[in-house]
């Protein structure tokens, strides 16, 4: 038996399973477990690698060990990537070099290649490059070069300026014994110190950063930053992409990113005004996407969509009418309540479970379930937040 016909066998079986079974002498079972199991990860998050046209599994595309599949981009994220890419460049297909000095499994430099003249995958771990160096052509790319190097190295030693490059770099969010890490300067690469060399030697520079990160801190620490993505998928964060073009602005635009069925974006520049305050819960609630809140601009929405916010910190916004297209989800309100408990119970009457949210409010989700005595689940929505003149409500609401 082959590797690949024991892969074929077994490309749906727990591989905990797979570990502990015998297996036939010709068959490598550490490499066949991990293409099993990356064949698995790759089927939800990216299946154009996982399988082709037909719905059949591809048996051409090899995959990494676990920890390069965990920190890989997913398909939507790498094609939302390859689009800033093009447009940052002028907007052109062919429009030039990409420089990837952080290869990983190759999956954004994959997606943002196919729009270059020419492209290359940087990267220090051998296995990732010959990995890559097969992957390739199933890919349906011809116009990359891979480079086993350090990636300062090859960044001060191997490239010169070059006004239509684009140089991509993701750094290691962990450090030398494994911990994951968060503060730029922790990172590996540091951009930080690397940030001369590297807007020297490019026309623009994207940075792929972890969600966790102080936008407020980054955008000190470098400079000429045009650009800040924040991008989520089905409303959790995800990353985000700082683009570097070593210009002076006063104020990066903000791209606020939310991937799902269809890709919302909301775009913010400049200062963000102080939020028109509500002085009542009106017809309308809206919740901002993850996006927004973690870029801090949430108070823009008021003026951009007409909406008033329930209290400074709540990050709840409501109007009267319906606000078509807000960037978040928004529920028609049924019924809202201060928390004397005559009013709890009539407002909860006939209700046995409900989506719990809190903003602004003492209590935790839990802590807050069991007051009310809810299970979870169900089509009502439950938010518990402070308004204007300080009182703690809960508000009922349906999703739109």
């Amino acid at each position: 038996m082959r590797n690949l016909d024991f892969i074929n066998l077994h490309r749906r079986d727990d591989v905990r399973v797979l570990a502990l079974r015998p297996c036939p002498d010709c068959v490598d079972l550490q490499w066949c477990l991990q293409q099993i199991e990356g064949w698995q990860t790759a089927c939800r998050k990216l299946p154009f690698w996982a399988m082709d046209e037909n719905g059949e599994a591809k048996t051409d595309v090899w995959f990494p060990p676990r920890i390069s599949m965990e920190q890989c981009s997913s398909q939507e994220t790498a094609q939302y990537k390859a689009q800033v890419a093009v447009r940052v460049m002028g907007g052109e297909e062919n429009c030039g070099e990409l420089v990837d000095l952080t290869g990983g499994y190759g999956v954004d430099f994959s997606y943002m290649a196919r729009h270059f003249r020419h492209a290359t995958y940087v990267e220090k771990q051998p296995h990732l490059c010959e990995i890559m160096k097969h992957n390739l052509p199933h890919l349906g790319l011809d116009n990359a070069d891979i480079v086993n190097a350090d990636c300062t190295d090859f960044l001060r030693t191997e490239l010169k300026a070059d006004d239509q490059r684009l140089i991509f770099a993701d750094p290691a969010r962990r450090d030398n014994v494994g911990r994951k890490v968060v503060a730029l300067r922790d990172c590996t690469p540091d951009i930080v110190e690397l940030q001369d060399n590297l807007l020297e030697r490019a026309k623009v520079v994207i940075a792929k950063l972890s969600p966790m990160l102080d936008i407020s801190l980054a955008l000190r620490s470098l400079r000429g930053v045009a650009e800040v993505h924040v991008i989520s998928v089905r409303g959790e964060c995800k990353e985000l992409l700082l683009v570097m073009t070593g210009g002076a602005a006063p104020y990066p635009d903000f791209y606020c990113v939310n991937i799902a069925d269809e890709t919302d974006v909301f775009r913010h520049n400049g200062p963000v005004e102080a939020p028109k305050i509500a002085g009542s819960v009106m017809q309308y609630l809206y919740e901002p996407n993850a996006s927004i809140l973690k870029a801090g601009v949430q108070d823009a929405l008021c003026r951009e969509y007409g909406v008033g916010k329930l209290h400074a910190m709540s990050n709840l916004f409501t109007s009267e009418k319906p606000v078509v297209n807000f960037p978040g989800r928004s529920f028609r309100v049924l019924a809202t309540s201060t928390f004397g408990k005559k009013e709890i119970r009539e407002m909860l009457k006939g209700i046995s479970r409900a989506n719990i949210a809190i903003r602004n409010f003492p209590a935790s989700v839990d802590e807050l379930r069991r007051r009310l005595k809810l299970k979870d689940g169900g089509d009502v929505y439950l938010f518990a937040t402070t308004v204007a003149d300080g009182q703690h409500m809960l508000i009922r609401g349906i999703r739109e």
